[in-house]
């Protein structure tokens, strides 16, 4: 019964390290990165060697994110003792005539993956049209 419970507690700290995670992948390294990008710069025509700090950080970034992500799935997997599928139906995978499943099973992965995606792209556009004000002269 208490192996039950701490599966389920370890489970759920790591369905919640998996969605930091991923928001991290569209959010918080981007913006981390811009920020160091912009400490590096004195002047307002910086030179390339900022540019590429970002760039090169971003990717470096990402790709650690992704792999630390992806082992905690799989961490995810042992602890549930589970392949990590769950039963979600999302709406355009369903067949026009309800009749047939999709043919493919969901993951945790795909679900936080698809949420993070889905918030990051909000938060921009709330950015976007809310907060960044207009560039054009007068605006």
């Amino acid at each position: 019964m208490l192996s039950q419970v701490k599966n389920k507690t370890t489970a759920m700290l790591l369905i919640g390290l998996m969605t930091f995670a991923a928001l991290m992948l569209w959010i918080g390294i981007p913006l981390g990165w811009l920020y160091i990008g912009s400490l590096l710069v004195d002047s307002s025509q910086p030179s390339m060697g900022p540019y590429m700090v970002v760039v090169v950080g971003i990717v470096a970034t990402v790709v650690a994110d992704a792999m630390l992500i992806s082992r905690l799935n799989r961490y995810y997997q042992r602890v549930t003792q589970t392949d990590g599928h769950v039963r979600v139906r999302l709406p355009w995978m369903r067949s026009m005539r309800g009749e047939r499943d999709s043919g493919r099973e969901t993951t945790v992965l795909d679900v936080i993956l698809i949420g993070s995606v889905a918030l990051a792209a909000l938060t921009a556009g709330l950015w976007f049209f809310l907060l960044a004000g207009s560039s054009l002269p007068g605006g």
